[in-house]
Formats: C-alpha cells, structure tokens, sequence
C-alpha cells in the first residue's frame, strides 16, 4: 500500500469518528427542550388571557353543533368553567385540574370530572347521547395551534373539535354576573306540536331538536317546498345559528332578547333589531303529503314494526295515558300486516295487547285509523291506558305524519296538534 493511499484511509477515518463522537442536532436545541418550549408557549397563553376563554366544543357524534364554555385557567393548573349545557351550569362556575402534556403532540387535558366531561359521559341519560360513548365528545385535545386570538383543538380519542377564543371584559362578566337568557328553552312548553316563525314579514315552519341543537326551516316558494337545517348555540341574550339562515328576503343569525309569553304560548324576540315571533299552530305551512304512507310502508316491506318507549305525549304531559306505569311494559309497537288487512297498535309486556287497526291514506297527508279487533288480552292494570290510546288513534281528524330522522318519526293528531306520539326503528 502506498504511503498517499494510507495517509488517505487515515483522514477518512478520522473524520468519521470525529462526526459520531458528538450529538450532531439539527436545531439548536434537543427534543425534550423544544416540546416544553413550546409546552410554555401554550401555558403562557392559556393563562395570559385577561378575561379567559369562550370555548366552543363539537362532539362528533353531532357534527356541525357547539356546545358553549367559558374557561379561565390559572398557573396552578386550576380551570373555572362555565357551560351551556344547561341553565345550572349556565350560572354555576366550577372548578377542576387541567394539565398541558406532550402526547405525540401537545395536549391539553381536562384531567377530573367537569362540565367538559358531560359531553363525553358514558351515561347517556346524562347527555341524551349513546350509551358507553355518551356524545362521541373529548376530554382531552391535541393542540392544533395558535391563530391569532384563536386556539384550535382536536379530541385525541373520538376527533372532535374544540376552539377557544380570548374572551372579552364584557363576555367574562355576564358568565360571572349569570346573565344567560333561557328562554329558548321554553319551545318545548309549546302545547302544540307545530310552530311558526314569522319575522322580516315572512312565515317559515320550524322544527327543533333542543337535545341537539338543529332547527330546520320549512316553507313553500313557487319553486316548491324549501328547508334549511342549521345548528345553534345559546348566547347571553338567546341565540345564534351557527350557519346564518337566508331565504333570498333575509338573514337571521340570532335570536335575541328572547321571551316567553306562557299565556300566550308565543316565544318574543328580535331579528335584526325587529320584532319577531314564534307560536304554536295546528296545521303547518307545508304538510308532508306521502309521510304517513312512507312510514307505513318501511317496516310493511320489511316484515317489521315501529316502537315508541313513551306512549301518547298529551297537553305538555309525557305518557300521559300512563302505559308506561303497566308492569312488565317494554314498549309500544305499531306492526303492519300483523294479519290480513289488520295492523297491530299494541303494547308489550311479556306479550301484546291493544287495538287492531286498519290505516286509510288521505290525500291531504293525514292517515285515518279504525279499531277493528283486539290484539291478544288487556291485563286489568291496563284496561284505561288501552281504552284512552284507542279513543286517540281512532280520532276522525286522524293524524300528520312529520319524518324527522331517517328511521324516525312523529304522528301528530291533526284536530289541535296538542298530541302526539314519536315512532322509531
């Protein structure tokens, strides 16, 4: 070997024992240093908000709906929160632990049972979501990053969303001082089923879901039936649409300084600084014409049946026959072709009884039902429940047929609507 060619292996050598002797870092600084930088952003932020946060959560087992908060945190890791939930803790702050940890990527965790975790309860008679799941919401969100007076979030087990947004001096006082306005609450204090909206001169249909936040707009053009779904959170003086309803003559993003006028039975407010109203109707604008026939027809074709858990909702009183009150009592059915030319409106306990019936499909979208037997034997305790049930199926203004899920939906008594019964599969 030639002395060059040694002199030559020897620098090489050197060279490559002089670059794995040493950490050689791309930045300035290791891992672990980066992430509790970045960690101390994240906490100075939190907690550098004078009046702390308005946070909006989107369960993703309800898409597109917030449920509001309120949030301040503090250096010792304490959060005071405040939650639209419900009127109680609307006004009652409470306080629990958080944490900020690095978990793939920086979290925030709400680390004990708060307001936070109502949404994610796996007791859905909490929430009015799924049992085990609750809402498919979070307690504990990766942080997306930081926008400007924004913080964006993602839930780490179920992917919902979250955005937290600097709060102003106003916004804090009115969580602190518990002025949040309820009223919209009073929509399910309607004794009819149907209600109107009518405000900027015009009527629309509308239906709520208070559980999960939607309203849906209903009303007739010359171009046919138009609808428009949005969801909505409460705000300290009502409400706002999370998605701005237009019809083409106006918008309406909020309804404010809401009131309820129980006598009445009229919710009072504005819309876009004018007066406007929402009442209880008999009959809507726009009837749904084939609904009853499409009810009947799903669980006909299948070989199945509808099921109600409570019974007949009467004059603002849920079951208000009392068939729930019958030992044994699993639930109401309604079951097509239960024989030739006889459906079956019956209850189950260990077995079932009730009214046969047959269904006349009028064209102006009621259905008519007529008592023509008797489904299996009415236990005594029963005997007035059956009795009421059949004298309201067997009215003969009949009933309208309102679909309000793809496997759900209500039959309302068309002589006052202050009546009916939700059906589903």
């Amino acid at each position: 070997m030639s002395k060059n060619l040694l002199l030559y292996i020897l620098l090489i050598t050197a060279t490559f024992s002089s670059c794995t002797r040493k950490d050689d870092f791309v930045f300035d600084q290791s891992p672990d240093e980066r992430i509790n930088k970045i960690l101390a952003e994240y906490s100075s932020a939190l907690t550098g908000s004078e009046y702390g946060w308005r946070g909006f959560v989107y369960p993703s087992g309800i898409p597109g709906t917030p449920f509001g908060f309120y949030f301040k945190f503090d250096t010792a890791n304490r959060v005071q929160m405040f939650s639209d939930f419900d009127s109680l803790s609307a006004v009652t702050v409470k306080e629990s632990s958080y944490r900020l940890k690095a978990l793939q990527q920086p979290s925030l965790l709400f680390d004990t049972y708060s307001y936070i975790h109502v949404l994610c309860d796996p007791d859905a008679s909490n929430n009015g979501g799924t049992y085990g799941v609750g809402l498919y919401s979070d307690f504990e969100f990766a942080i997306d990053g930081i926008y400007g007076d924004t913080i964006k979030l993602t839930g780490r087990l179920h992917g919902s969303k979250a955005v937290l947004v600097k709060a102003t001096s106003q916004e804090a006082q009115d969580y602190y001082e518990k002025k949040r306005n309820w009223e919209f609450n009073n929509i399910s204090r309607f004794l009819t089923y149907f209600k109107q909206l009518t405000a900027g001169g015009s009527t629309y249909d509308m239906y709520v879901d208070k559980t999960f936040r939607r309203i849906q707009f209903v009303w007739p053009t010359t171009d046919g039936t138009k609808t428009f779904n949005t969801a909505y959170y409460h705000t300290s003086n009502g409400i706002a649409l999370t998605t701005p309803f237009s019809d083409g003559k106006q918008n309406i993003s909020a309804f404010e300084n809401i009131t309820w006028d129980a006598p009445g039975q009229a919710l009072k407010f504005k819309v876009n600084n004018a007066d406007a109203t929402i009442n209880g109707v008999i009959k809507p604008l726009v009837v749904d014409n084939t609904a009853g026939k499409r009810w009947w027809n799903y669980v006909a074709d299948i070989g199945s049946y509808w099921v109600s858990l409570d019974g007949f909702h009467v004059d603002g009183v849920d079951d208000a026959y009392g068939i729930k009150n019958t030992p044994g009592f699993q639930f109401m059915f309604y079951y097509p072709n239960w024989n030739t030319n006889l459906d079956a409106g019956a209850v189950f306990t260990s077995s079932a009884f009730g009214p046969g019936l047959t269904a006349r499909f009028n064209t102006n979208g009621t259905v008519v039902f007529t008592n023509t037997a008797t489904i299996g034997t009415t236990p005594a305790s029963a005997t007035t429940a059956v009795t009421n049930i059949t004298n309201k199926y067997t009215e003969p203004t009949g009933f309208y047929f309102v679909q309000t899920g793809e496997l759900s939906y209500d039959m309302v008594n068309a002589k006052d609507a202050r009546s009916w019964i939700t059906w589903l599969r």
